[in-house]
């Protein structure tokens, strides 16, 4: 099984260099919003474009890839709330656990049944451990998946839950506050996950600004998502860029 993007995020994890990847939800972007941000984050050197929803109810998917891969060169990586989000033009996914819960379905259950599609697509697979965190806001992957995220506080049980995922074989952690929380994750927690770790930690959720993603990277995040600040795309593209071009001076 091909492993290139992994393998890439993974060394380059280990040598410091940090990544900037944005999320894009199918359902809030219409086909030239998607053009417009694929130009500027082809320009920001953007590292992945995540794919994703807690929801999918009008958009698509597979329209919202091609389009993409049609406007840049950017890899496309699978972000899905369930099964029905896989996509054989993408270019991988990240298989979430969502280790911080105890819902069956989202540790195994719709893994179960996606495990036929995702090996018939082809697409690269980077098993993940997904951890919600607090972010000061109920949130709709709060609702839909039927968790509770862990306290904001809580940094013994968030490094106990990432090191678990480790132990079991999970090759990246993904920490989030969720879209449309008011507040990131906390760097203290970031910071003592990253510490115990051996794989490379993403974090997401409540990063609008540079000064969110900056204190998310110098906290040890080796890749920083940034989603819902991206959707509009009205003065948007100068944020992209100030991000990511934010995000590479912190591995210097």
């Amino acid at each position: 099984m091909k492993q290139a993007l992994l393998n890439k995020f993974t060394e380059d994890a280990k040598l410091g260099k940090k990544h900037f990847s944005i999320l894009i939800d199918p359902d809030r972007t219409d086909p030239e919003q998607l053009e417009l941000i694929a130009n500027e984050a082809q320009n920001a050197l953007v590292d992945w474009i995540l794919i994703g929803s807690s929801l999918l109810v009008k958009g698509s998917v597979d329209q919202t890839i091609r389009i993409l891969k049609d406007s840049c060169d950017i890899p496309v990586v699978l972000f899905p709330g369930n099964p029905s989000h896989i996509s054989p033009f993408a270019d991988g996914i990240l298989l979430l656990s969502l280790i911080s819960g105890r819902n069956p379905e989202l540790l195994i259950g719709n893994h179960v049944v996606a495990a036929p599609a995702i090996k018939k697509s082809g697409i690269e697979v980077m098993p993940t451990g997904y951890m919600l965190v607090d972010g000061g806001a109920y949130t709709s992957v709060q609702y839909i998946s039927n968790t509770l995220p862990i306290p904001k506080n809580k940094n013994e049980i968030a490094v106990s839950t990432a090191l678990a995922g480790q132990q079991l074989g999970l090759k990246c952690i993904y920490m989030e506050a969720g879209s449309g929380a008011k507040e990131p994750v906390p760097s203290s927690m970031i910071n003592q996950v990253r510490n115990e770790l051996s794989i490379p930690v993403i974090v997401g959720g409540g990063i609008r600004n540079v000064d969110t993603a900056i204190n998310a990277c110098d906290a040890g995040a080796d890749m920083v998502i940034v989603g819902s600040a991206i959707e509009k795309t009205e003065g948007k593209g100068s944020l992209i860029r100030e991000i990511s071009e934010a995000i590479r001076k912190c591995a210097q």
